[in-house]
C-alpha cells in the first residue's frame, strides 16, 4: 500500500508538471473590446491649441525713458494715433538739440565753402586774364625784337631776352589755365562732400527727432490694446515691448500636434476647430519645420464666422483631416502602440471567455482608428486596453 501511494504521488507530480500554468484573469468591465470592421476611414490628427490674432502690432520703446503718464489700459479698444503713454528722457532732448546744432553748423560750412571756392575761382580767372595780357605783350615784343635785330636797331642780347620773356609767359599762361581748370573740376567734388555730410547730419537729426516724438506713444492702428502693464515712474530700456494692438475679429488657431502624427500634415488640408462653444472650419496655412517638446506647431486659418466668446488665447481643440481610406480593414486604435508596424494584440475567442495573443501588422492610423494590414479579419474582436501587465501571457481569461 505504501508503494502504491508513492507511485500515485509520482504520477500526479509528473502530470501536474506537464500542465500549462493557469491563464491570468481580467475583468470584462476593465478592458475595452472593439470589433474589426471593413469600410472607409477618414484619417485625422488632433491636437490642442489656442486662438491667436492673425495680425499683431507690437509697440516697442525706441529710446530708454521713464513712464510719466498712462493714458489707456489693456482690453480697451483704441483708434489709430491715440495716445497710450507719455514717456520722458531729458538726455534725449539734449541729444536732439545737439544734432540739430550740428546740422546748422554743417549748412553754414557748406555756404562758406561755396563762397570761398567761388571767390578763389574768380581770383584765378583774373590771374589767367592778366597772364594772357602779359603773354600777348611779350609775344608782340618778341616778334618786334626779331625785326629790329635784323635792322641792327637793337642788340642780339636784348632780342633774345624779349624772346625768352615771350616763352616764359607762354608757359605761365598754360599753367594758370590748367590751375583754373582744376579748380573748376574740384569745386563740384568739394561741395558734394560737404553736402553729403549735411545730408547725413540731417538724417541723424531726423532720427533723433523721431525718437523724441516716440516718447509720446501712440496706437499704430485701430484694434484692442493688450499687454500694457507699465506703471508710473517705471524705467523702460530701449527695445522693451510696451504693448500690442490686435484685431479681435481676425483670429487663427495654433495647434500643437504630436510629432509622430504631424509628419502627414501638409499645407492646405481642411480642419475643424472646437471652441467649446461651436465648431469652426478652417485650413492649414503653416507648419513649423521643427518640433518642440514632442509636438509640432501648426497654424490653421479660420474660414467660418467665429462663435460667441471666441477671444484671443482661448483654448481650443483642432482636428485635421489628412486623407480618406477606402475599403480597408480597421478597428479602434489600441493603447500602447507605437503606430504602424508589427505588434501583438489579444484576440477574443468566439466564446467571449478567453483572449489569445496574436501578431498583427498595423498600417496607417487616425485619431481613434487604425488600419489593419494582416493578422485579423472583419468580425474579429480585440482588446484595445493597455495589456502590458500581461506581457508574459499568451492567453487571458475574461470574467
Amino acid at each position: 500500500m505504501i508503494a502504491v501511494g508513492i507511485g500515485l504521488v509520482v504520477v500526479a507530480t509528473v502530470l501536474l508538471n506537464g500542465l500549462s500554468p493557469a491563464a491570468p484573469t481580467v475583468e470584462r468591465a476593465a478592458v475595452l473590446i472593439d470589433s474589426v470592421r471593413r469600410g472607409d476611414v477618414v484619417r485625422e490628427v488632433r491636437g490642442p491649441g489656442t486662438l491667436v490674432p492673425e495680425q499683431i502690432r507690437w509697440i516697442t520703446a525706441q529710446a530708454s525713458a521713464r513712464v510719466e503718464r498712462v493714458m489707456s489700459e489693456s482690453g480697451r479698444e483704441v483708434a489709430a494715433d491715440d495716445v497710450l503713454l507719455e514717456l520722458s528722457n531729458p538726455d534725449l532732448q539734449i541729444q536732439t538739440m545737439q544734432a540739430e546744432q550740428q546740422v546748422r553748423q554743417a549748412q553754414i560750412d557748406l555756404l562758406n565753402l561755396r563762397t570761398n571756392l567761388r571767390s578763389a575761382l574768380l581770383t584765378q580767372e583774373g590771374t589767367v586774364a592778366t597772364t594772357r595780357t602779359q603773354f600777348v605783350n611779350a609775344s608782340q615784343e618778341g616778334a618786334a625784337a626779331d625785326s629790329l635785330v635784323k635792322s641792327r636797331l637793337i642788340s642780339g642780347f636784348e632780342a633774345r631776352n624779349k624772346q625768352a620773356q615771350a616763352q616764359e609767359f607762354t608757359t605761365r599762361l598754360r599753367i594758370e589755365e590748367e590751375r583754373l581748370q582744376l579748380m573748376r573740376q574740384a569745386i563740384d567734388s568739394q561741395i558734394a562732400v560737404q553736402a553729403s555730410q549735411v545730408v547725413q547730419l540731417e538724417a541723424i537729426a531726423a532720427n533723433q527727432r523721431a525718437r523724441l516724438r516716440s516718447l509720446q506713444v501712440r496706437a499704430p492702428e485701430t484694434g484692442v490694446l493688450q499687454d500694457l502693464t507699465l506703471q508710473l515712474g517705471q524705467w523702460v530700456p530701449e527695445g522693451t515691448t510696451l504693448a500690442k494692438v490686435v484685431q479681435p475679429g481676425k483670429l487663427k488657431a495654433v495647434l500643437r500636434v504630436p510629432e509622430s502624427q504631424a509628419k502627414d500634415v501638409t499645407i492646405g488640408l481642411s480642419a475643424t476647430i472646437d471652441t467649446r462653444n461651436g465648431i469652426v472650419k478652417g485650413r492649414v496655412v503653416r507648419k513649423d519645420p521643427a518640433a518642440q517638446s514632442g509636438s509640432v506647431t501648426i497654424d490653421v486659418a479660420l474660414d467660418g464666422p467665429l462663435p460667441a466668446g471666441a477671444v484671443p488665447d482661448l483654448s481650443v481643440d483642432g482636428t485635421i483631416q489628412i486623407e480618406r481610406l477606402e475599403n480597408v480593414i480597421y478597428s479602434g486604435r489600441p493603447a500602447m502602440t507605437g503606430g504602424t508596424g508589427l505588434v501583438s494584440l489579444f484576440k477574443v475567442e468566439p466564446s467571449g471567455d478567453e483572449a489569445i495573443r496574436v501578431p498583427v501588422e498595423l498600417g496607417r492610423n487616425s485619431v481613434n482608428t487604425i488600419e489593419i494590414i494582416r493578422g485579423l479579419a472583419p468580425g474579429d474582436r480585440i482588446i484595445l486596453s493597455d495589456m502590458s501587465a500581461f506581457s508574459t501571457a499568451d492567453r487571458v481569461r475574461i470574467r
